[in-house]
């Protein structure tokens, strides 16, 4: 070991309360620091599972390159200069992601766990972790993405739920409402015979569109041009008759634009909410974000239970069509700066500003965290 390169190494002894102490301690695989021994000669990784070194023979590093500069060598225990832990468990959920996706069927959980070297509750947790969903929710997102591209493609209902990989009808008939809205025969069918009454106004940010199908509110748009919120709409539903102008429906459109102007006021709507259990899951969330405050999507990954899904988290903001009524603009990035938007980041901006304006006024105090300034 030379000892002529410890000038950035830091003894546990001269730490105090250092977290990096208790991070060894408490064999945290989550850190990412390096710690060396000197009576070994030796660094590891926080969550070494090696019996503890006494504190006044450790050394930290930012990193294995600082600990190899310094003599040391790599435990072959933890394995520093691999891959770490959360890595292995990322590439392997990735190749169990791949192999579900390339299935016909989905693989049984126990088959899942020895591909993985896990087992079976610690590979749904795992896996949980890193998407969001359970191995079996993951697969039903699959079988019903490949149900929406086969209803549009096969000739009949049933080859596209058994191409799907549903070996029973009835088993997916049970829950295709939830899954897409509607019957597969009327989805097949672009919507053909669905209601759908819709108004476009103007509020605060610019136009709006709302829609209601049977089943409550479908779309709240928001956008520069009324027309191309039309077009939008006719696009999500093209054989849907759309019906606009119904006078009873103007009550609808008044308190929907009541939430835009006061975001006090409590969402009593009923909503058409038609996702994946994981977007379900996120946009039950952001609802649940009081007016006047954020989160970071890290933040709310770690509410839903999926603190290493924040990229999903974010796909299932930006998949809603419910503006305000699920108010994914409370979302910013981790240092409170606005990221995108669906109907753009000044209208999210002014959004945020209405909010907060609204809380100083009831004596809420400030934001949990606050948008950067423009």
């Amino acid at each position: 070991m030379n000892s002529n390169d410890l000038s950035h190494a830091v003894p546990a002894t001269t730490c105090g309360a250092d977290p990096r102490w208790a991070a060894v301690l408490a064999r945290d695989a989550q850190a990412s620091f390096i710690y060396a021994v000197r009576s070994t000669g030796i660094y590891c990784r926080p969550g070494c599972p090696s019996r503890h070194a006494r504190p006044d023979n450790v050394l930290f590093f930012d990193d294995a390159e600082a600990a190899r500069a310094a003599g040391f060598r790599a435990c072959r225990r933890c394995d520093p200069d691999g891959p770490g832990a959360a890595a292995r468990r990322a590439q392997a959920v990735a190749a169990l992601c791949r192999r579900i996706e390339a299935s016909e069927t989905p693989p049984p959980l126990e088959a899942l766990a020895r591909e993985a070297g896990l087992g079976a509750a610690q590979l749904r947790r795992v896996f949980k972790a890193a998407t969001g969903l359970t191995p079996r929710a993951y697969a039903q997102a699959v079988r019903t993405r490949r149900v929406q591209a086969g209803l549009q493609a096969e000739d009949s209902v049933t080859q596209a739920l058994y191409g799907a990989g549903f070996n029973s009808s009835g088993r997916f008939y049970a829950q295709s409402d939830a899954l897409l809205g509607m019957a597969p025969g009327r989805y097949r069918a672009g919507g053909a015979g669905a209601q759908v009454r819709f108004a476009v106004g103007q509020c605060a940010l610019g136009a709006i569109l709302v829609a209601c199908s049977e089943r409550g509110v479908c779309a709240i748009s928001l956008g520069d041009d009324p027309e191309a919120l039309v077009r939008e709409l006719q696009d999500r539903f093209p054989q849907a008759a759309l019906h606009g102008g119904d006078p009873d429906f103007e009550a609808l459109m008044a308190r929907v634009i009541g939430l835009v102007d006061d975001p006090r006021q409590p969402v009593v709507l009923p909503l058409d909410i038609r996702g994946t259990a994981f977007q379900q899951r996120v946009w039950q969330a952001l609802q649940q974000i009081p007016p006047g405050q954020t989160l970071s999507y890290a933040e709310l990954a770690a509410r839903i239970g999926a603190s290493a899904a924040v990229r999903a988290v974010a796909g299932a903001c930006a998949a809603n069509v419910l503006a305000v009524a699920i108010p994914c603009h409370r979302i910013v990035r981790r240092d409170g700066s606005l990221s995108g938007y669906r109907w753009g980041v000044e209208r999210k901006r002014a959004l945020l500003a209405c909010e907060s304006a609204a809380a100083r006024e009831e004596g809420t105090g400030a934001p949990a965290s606050s948008p950067a300034p423009a």
